[in-house]
């Protein structure tokens, strides 16, 4: 979770912009919330899921360094995962810090958390059917189409495309660099012991 060092710089990055003002990338239209409301409705989101952490329901929010700076966020969130073994996956990073690949190397770490660090058995993604970055990202770390959501953006149905990937399908791809740290005394909190 970012520590609350980290939250002024990603509050900056907030404010300097996380997406295009003319799109909403995002299923609950965060970044259309006026400054300075959008950066206190995102402190108290990230408190929030501090506070309400269950094994039974979490959401852990990793936030992401370049050059030592934090630059955007990458979610991990389940429910009912010690049964499931499923979890979500969700990200926004700084619309100046795009285009790098950093977007595919923050999920490629969350996916190995969830599935290498959890034991997780398939991860849930989606995207507007129109964010090609988001869905290339999904595509090449193998996730698959899995349905689609009429639902409302910026007051107008659109599509929202929901993907899948299984344990099975990321194991064919892991990737042998990525290194896990200190999380065995945590199993418990995520449900995972």
């Amino acid at each position: 979770m970012p520590t609350d060092d980290d939250l002024p710089a990603l509050l900056d990055e907030i404010v300097a912009g996380v997406h295009d003002p003319a799109t909403m990338p995002f299923l609950k239209e965060w970044t259309d919330v006026p400054s300075p409301l959008r950066e206190r409705e995102s402190l108290q989101w990230w408190w929030r899921q501090r506070a309400e952490w269950t094994p039974a329901k979490w959401s852990f929010s990793g936030a992401v360094f370049v050059d030592g700076s934090p630059i955007g966020v990458q979610d991990i969130a389940g429910t009912d995962f010690s049964a499931l073994r499923s979890f979500q996956t969700g990200s926004w990073i700084g619309l100046r810090h795009q285009g790098h690949g950093i977007g595919k190397e923050m999920r490629a770490a969350i996916l190995h958390l969830g599935f290498e660090g959890l034991g997780g058995e398939e991860a849930h993604s989606g995207a507007w059917h129109d964010n090609a970055r988001s869905l290339g990202v999904s595509r090449a770390l193998g996730y698959e189409p899995n349905g689609q959501d009429l639902v409302l953006r910026r007051g107008s149905p659109d599509l929202q495309v929901r993907l899948r990937l299984t344990r099975a399908k990321w194991e064919a791809a892991r990737r042998d660099d990525i290194v896990i740290e200190g999380l065995e005394p945590c199993l418990e909190l995520f449900g995972a012991a």
